[in-house]
């Protein structure tokens, strides 16, 4: 076994291509739970239970980054983490209800078995000990308390879930310099983040595929079509056109290590709001496209949107002060076309779909320009410099 930040490049291997596409079939159950109703109860009940997946893909990741290791016993016990991962699927549209136990059976179990892994590194590796240790005992206690829910009633085992969410969060974030004296990989961690940014970019290319088949075909409902192709490829564009490993490599030669922390968190609402804006343009599709949208599809639309653009906001910034570089205008560009959303979710009351798509459409898109022509501008003060 070998720290990940020993290794100079490295790429995702095809056990976590695998494991990703596992959580693929739970972020579309996820999202498949949002799609069923857009009220605040159904919207907080796919926001928190996103957490707990979310965490424990990230789990997963942060270890695999650190520890490079593709032997037998790791591949066992990342069957049985794929297997959870699919209980936490199958009991998910339940999770606060009847499936709540099988639920949290299934997230215990996710971290139990990665309880072992930093228990087994910290053997393999004794110079990471430090850290080691400190992860097994946060996620055991993690763990812990959720395996402990399950013998609690309702609605008190909810209570238990957000105990251990907390202890399991703050574990790496009062870690302090420990994440510097064994950073994550600074190449193969935004491989990864940007392999499930695709999965759930993904689920906007499905919502746009089910919103299309369900409608009878005519211009307008066409131009809708092409209007959400366009938003969807905007997304995809100024998130991956800026996708870098500063923040990483920050943590590895200055020990800036809150700066990684709030690019790895900042991950978290990208995530949520990207898998939302497939169900949005789902819903946007669906309706007619020269009657009003009703305000909870236009709410729904229009919030995830403005969650994305504030969330990779948030990263350009992150990512631009570990680099040492001033903070250019991009982050800005991301909150004005944030701003720009929810305009049109607060007055686009009489607008159509084919109305609403249209300004969404001139919005992403001009984030696209923006980011072309800061492009342009750089390199040609960089030549003249």
């Amino acid at each position: 076994m070998r720290a990940g930040g020993d290794v100079e490049e490295r790429s995702a291997t095809w056990l976590e291509l695998f494991y990703d596409l596992v959580f693929v079939v739970t972020v579309a159950e996820l999202v498949g739970l949002l799609s069923a109703g857009s009220s605040p109860p159904s919207v907080f009940a796919y926001v928190a239970l996103f957490v707990p997946v979310w965490w424990g893909w990230i789990g997963s990741t942060f270890y695999a980054t650190r520890f490079d290791t593709d032997d037998l016993a790791h591949r066992l016990m990342t069957a049985v983490e794929l297997f959870a991962v699919v209980a936490l699927a199958v009991n998910v549209h339940g999770a606060f209800g009847e499936t709540s136990r099988g639920f949290a059976l299934a997230y215990a179990v996710l971290r139990g078995v990665l309880v072992i892994k930093y228990i087994g590194a910290s053997r393999a590796v004794p110079e990471a000990r430090p850290l080691t240790i400190r992860y097994a005992r946060g996620f055991g206690l993690d763990a812990g308390l959720w395996f402990a829910s399950v013998f609690v009633p309702l609605p008190y085992r909810f209570g238990l879930w957000a105990l251990g969410l907390l202890v399991s969060f703050g574990t790496p974030i009062t870690a302090g310099s420990l994440h510097g004296e064994l950073p994550p990989h600074a190449s193969h961690l935004p491989e990864r983040f940007g392999l499930f940014t695709i999965i759930v970019l993904g689920e906007s290319v499905v919502g746009l595929v089910h919103g299309a088949s369900e409608q009878t075909f005519s211009l307008l409902a066409f131009l809708v079509g092409a209007f959400c192709v366009a938003v969807v490829f905007s997304l995809w564009w100024i998130y991956f056109d800026n996708l870098d490993g500063a923040a990483i490599r920050a943590a590895v030669a200055a020990g800036r290590t809150a700066d990684y922390q709030r690019w790895l968190y900042a991950h978290f609402p990208l995530a949520v709001g990207l898998a939302a804006v497939g169900v949005g343009i789902d819903h946007l599709l669906v309706a007619d496209p020269a009657l009003r949208l009703p305000a909870a599809d236009r709410w729904l639309l229009c919030g995830a949107l403005a969650v994305v653009f504030s969330a990779i906001g948030l990263i350009h910034r992150t990512t631009d002060a570990c680099a040492n570089r001033p903070v250019r205008t991009q982050s800005l560009h991301r909150f004005g076309g944030a701003g720009a959303v929810l305009v049109v979710a607060v007055l686009g009351g009489p607008l159509t779909p084919f109305a609403v798509a249209g300004v969404l459409v001139v919005i992403c898109v001009t984030q696209v320009i923006l980011d072309l022509r800061e492009r342009e501008s750089t390199a040609e003060f960089s030549v003249g410099g």
